[in-house]
């Protein structure tokens, strides 16, 4: 029986690492993962800590880059000795991360990542929605629509490849002929070849996988083209520089996101430091934080008893909803919902 009152006398700070993208694109997202991660911090902090031991949270700002995140995890694991790290948010940058967590036995908790190439084994547990739900909720879409064709456009890495193999495969299930696939790199700034084939196949509808970066220049010059098929995205369409784009573009645009029906004293404490309302990703990172607190409260600072303590949990009722891991660290059944834009504003597709 492990001896928790020989693991937990010194009473030294116990240091979790963090992996945000806090520079360059997406640095907004790494401002969401710091403000969930800071908060649940300050809070176990005061409480005392955990048995006693305050956190100390690294971070290292991976710019959401599999080169920089594999980087940043090494300086974690070697210079910081951390045994548990918040991220990657990336599904790139995540399964650059995988194989360095598992050498050496290090929790990787990604609050956001969709990639569906974690497997048992690893020390990576995921919070996120899967690109499996994700695809197969875009294609029931896309089929409750009455589409019975669709085109596929996506941005050739390993977030764009993971994505279209799940809603191609989902498509096939729900009754949709995938006319064309066209893939673009990540460096790509005109897209009007790829969007004149398209056009040429004449879909009802199409999978628009991308980076926000891409979205909008695409449904710009969708919008030049004369492209009349009806998109639908995935969660990444919620980037502030594509929601927020004119409504001529983005009108009637279908995406999903995780459902954000936050818990009422998360929402209230969140107002109170931040004073504004969180969304889904500063909850996602909050419930990341403290469930590799509770982990090491019950198993030690120690990877492989953190690992052992999450795939224990049931049922943990988070900021973002009700959590359950399966044997691959997936955190399975969790909600997603259909949104659309109407009049440049997203609204529920039920409204």
């Amino acid at each position: 029986m492990v001896n928790l009152k020989k693991i937990f006398s010194s009473k030294e700070l116990i240091t979790i690492g963090h992996l945000a993208s806090l520079s360059g694109d997406y640095d907004y997202y790494g401002e969401w993962e710091k403000e969930g991660v800071d908060l649940a911090v300050e809070e176990i902090n005061k409480k005392g800590g955990i048995n006693g031991q305050k956190i100390l949270i690294a971070r290292e700002d991976d710019r959401a880059d599999s080169d920089k995140s594999a980087l940043a995890l090494s300086k974690l694991i070697f210079a910081d000795k951390v045994q548990a790290v918040v991220g990657a948010i990336s599904s790139e940058a995540l399964l650059a991360d995988t194989p360095i967590a598992e050498k050496n036995k290090v929790v990787l908790m990604a609050p956001l990542a969709g990639t569906t190439k974690i497997t048992a084994g690893d020390y990576t547990f995921r919070l996120y929605p899967s690109n499996f739900q994700q695809g197969e909720k875009l294609a029931a879409a896309v089929a409750a629509a009455g589409h019975k064709n669709a085109a596929i456009i996506y941005i050739n890495n390993e977030y764009g490849l993971d994505l279209a193999k799940a809603v191609r495969g989902a498509a096939g299930q729900n009754g949709i002929a995938i006319s064309i696939v066209e893939g673009y790199r990540a460096e790509t700034i005109d897209f009007k070849e790829q969007l004149a084939r398209i056009k040429e196949k004449n879909p009802e509808a199409i999978f628009l996988l991308s980076y926000p970066k891409d979205m909008g220049i695409i449904l710009k010059q969708a919008k030049e083209e004369g492209a009349a098929a009806k998109f639908f995205a995935p969660d990444t369409f919620v980037d502030p520089g594509v929601i927020g784009s004119p409504k001529k573009i983005t009108e009637g645009i279908v995406y999903i996101m995780p459902e954000e029906d936050l818990a009422d004293d998360f929402v209230k404490k969140f107002k109170k430091k931040y004073n504004k309302i969180p969304n889904v990703f500063n909850a996602l990172n909050y419930d990341a934080l403290n469930l590799l607190a509770q982990a090491i409260a019950r198993g030690g600072n120690n990877g492989p008893a953190i690992k052992a303590e999450l795939l224990k949990i049931k049922d943990y009722q988070g900021a973002s909803g009700s959590i359950n891991f399966d044997e691959n660290g997936n955190a399975i059944n969790r909600p997603l919902t259909l949104k659309t834009m109407k009049e440049g504003k997203p609204v529920d597709c039920r409204e």
